[in-house]
């Protein structure tokens, strides 16, 4: 799950509509952003094992602290209050727990059984969407557009970075998107970690810029 990650930052604008859009992405992506520092620090691991599913040639094995249920939910927790404690925005701190929390249940959705419960054993669980290419594209690129679309129902631009940038912002994300697809499976861990990293860097810093000269459709109550 890639795109359909970002697609649960769009959409929680139209719940949560005050706070930039940056901290409303970074939510559904948490455990993604943790996941390559844990990988480089050695304390989480996986293999690159083309064929794993017909998907992706990741085989991710160990990574209970950044992607275990009960640590969804300890990190969701934690982002939330640390947001909650900074904005007193109690919709925005609904959509950053949630949203965080839903990056656990769209990657069981789409993972084979490797998505722990808790870290130090336990079963492992997946439905394994990823089994199926053409499923799970159908499945992102409609969240996807699902997203995108409340986010453009809850803004306008109101100048030509909140318009061009933004479009640049989508046109990025299906690129790498359908990019990564076709791609050869990485050579080292390394060449997943670190690319990672800078995506958190540059998603997170772009969707803060174009959100900024961005605006609401209609003023909100919340």
């Amino acid at each position: 799950m890639f795109i359909g990650h970002f697609a649960v930052g769009f959409a929680a604008k139209k719940f949560a509509p005050r706070p930039s859009l940056a901290p409303l992405i970074a939510a559904p992506l948490f455990l993604d952003i943790l996941w390559p520092p844990f990988l480089l620090l050695g304390w989480e691991h996986v293999r690159i094992d083309p064929g794993n599913t017909r998907y992706t040639p990741l085989d991710l094995y160990d990574y209970p602290w950044s992607h275990s249920l009960l640590m969804s939910i300890v990190w969701a927790t934690a982002f939330a209050l640390i947001y909650h404690f900074i904005t007193h925005y109690r919709p925005g701190t609904i959509a950053i727990w949630i949203g965080v929390v839903s990056h656990w249940v769209l990657d069981w959705i789409t993972h084979r059984p490797d998505m722990p419960l808790y870290p130090g054993g336990g079963p492992k669980l997946g439905l394994g969407l990823w089994n199926s290419v053409p499923g799970t594209m159908m499945v992102e690129l409609s969240m996807f557009a699902v997203g995108v679309l409340f986010y453009v129902q809850t803004t306008r631009a109101r100048d030509r970075i909140g318009r061009y940038a933004f479009a640049a912002f989508i046109v990025l994300l299906l690129v790498l998107y359908i990019g990564d697809r076709f791609s050869p499976p990485p050579e080292s861990v390394s060449e997943i970690a670190w690319p990672g990293v800078a995506l958190t860097v540059i998603a997170l810093s772009w969707t803060w810029w174009f959100d900024r000269h961005r605006e609401l459709r209609i003023t909100s109550h919340f």
